[in-house]
């Protein structure tokens, strides 16, 4: 998973997307306790592209945030201007 190929999905897709991956993680590790698996590396790259959609969960929960803050911010100075 590249940032690119994340920064194009919804909230939603991404979080469908990390459910899938976490449940690929589980099984990887319950596979790698059971038996040994042929490439012990996936499961690091797995952990970190759950990392990654993690990541670009947060920053647009950030944005949306941020954009709410701002129209709050706006109206409360109007608000004040309007008094005086």
């Amino acid at each position: 998973m590249a940032k690119i190929e994340l920064e194009g999905l919804s909230v939603q897709e991404l979080n469908d997307e990390l459910e899938t991956i976490q449940k690929h993680y589980y099984a990887l590790k319950f596979n790698n306790a059971a038996s040994s698996l042929e490439n012990t590396a996936e499961i690091k790259n797995v952990r970190r592209n759950i990392a990654r959609i993690k990541t670009e969960i947060r920053a647009k929960e950030l944005v949306e945030t941020t954009q709410k803050r701002d129209k709050i911010q706006l109206r409360r100075r109007l608000a004040k201007k309007i008094k005086k």
